[in-house]
This record gives C-alpha cells, sequence and structure tokens, in this order.
C-alpha cells in the first residue's frame, strides 16, 4: 500500500499544502506553465511575501519545484508528486470502501438473521 512508502512526515507535509485554496491553485497554475513567483504573486490579494511562503509550503512537500534564473525563481509543478498524492487518496478510498463493504455485510447478515 503507498501510504507504507511515503514516511509520516511526507504525507502530513503533502495533507497541509493541499489543505489550502490558494496553494491548490498555486499548484494548478504551475502545472499549466512554469511562471515565476512575481507572475504567480500578481495573481492573488496578498502580498509577495506571502505568496512566497505558500511556495515554500508546496516546495516542502515536493509538490512544485523552484529553479532560480537570473534575478527570478521560476516554479515547476512536480507531476510526480501529484501523481503520488493521488495514489496516497486511492489508498485511503480503498480503505475505506472495504469498511462500507464489510458495514453491508454486516447489516445484511443482521437482515437475514431476524424474522419478521
Amino acid at each position: 500500500m503507498v501510504v507504507h512508502v511515503l514516511s509520516e512526515l511526507e504525507i502530513d507535509r503533502i495533507f497541509q499544502a493541499m489543505a489550502d485554496a490558494t496553494r491548490r491553485d498555486i499548484i494548478k497554475q504551475a502545472m499549466l506553465r512554469e511562471q515565476s513567483v512575481s507572475d504567480l504573486a500578481k495573481r492573488y490579494d496578498m502580498s509577495f511575501a506571502a505568496v512566497q511562503k505558500h511556495v515554500a509550503v508546496l516546495e516542502r512537500a515536493s509538490l512544485i519545484t523552484k529553479e532560480r534564473r537570473g534575478r527570478e525563481q521560476i516554479v515547476h509543478g512536480n507531476p510526480e508528486s501529484l501523481r503520488r498524492a493521488a495514489r496516497l487518496l486511492e489508498a485511503y478510498e480503498g480503505i475505506w470502501r472495504q469498511r462500507v463493504g464489510r458495514i453491508g455485510d454486516i447489516l445484511s447478515d443482521g437482515l437475514e438473521g431476524a424474522k419478521p
């Protein structure tokens, strides 16, 4: 299961990073095309420093990467990390589907045993 491939710290960082709408949008923008942190900052009603902090959270979670080009920091989406996050969520979905299936079995066993 994918959960064992990623450390608890990595899982926490991914979920923390993706818990914020601005960070999810930054990931989306970075996946569409590379762009500078300055260009990203123009999209949001917050300071440049605040956008830099969001980018740093995403970078720690390996959801994006930064590359220095001259004076600019260029942000790239990291598709492999997004695939790992998707596999992680799929693993959790599998766990919950199994639980729902067991609950369904318990309920149907209870109904079969009951006599009207």
